[in-house]
């Protein structure tokens, strides 16, 4: 393995993330993908049955970090009271974002 791909894989992070409020109705998981896309970080994002909503980041660390500040505040309408955060072991399991339905 060559320097530069060490540490390439060193800048990549995975997160697993809990928002808890007013975060239901509000768009907040198809906002959430178009941030992901836009920063270029893979994962997926899903409604939970007691009104939260969770999420799964893989990327560069920079742009993860502003996935979490993102989770903080939500879209327009949405009332974040909370963000649970879970560092995880990076995998790269996923190769896009995508919204997921329960």
């Amino acid at each position: 393995m060559n320097a530069q791909y060490g540490e390439a894989c060193e800048m990549m992070v995975r997160v697993h993330v809990w928002v808890s409020g007013f975060v239901q109705g509000v768009f907040f998981r198809y906002e959430t993908r178009a941030e992901a896309m836009r920063l270029k970080v893979n994962g997926w994002v899903k409604n939970l049955r007691d009104g939260r909503v969770e999420a799964v980041f893989e990327g560069e660390k920079e742009a993860v970090d502003k996935m979490i500040e993102f989770c903080k505040k939500g879209p327009p309408g949405a009332e974040v009271s909370r963000v649970e955060v879970k560092w995880e072991e990076w995998r790269g399991e996923y190769k896009d974002f995508r919204v997921v339905h329960y």
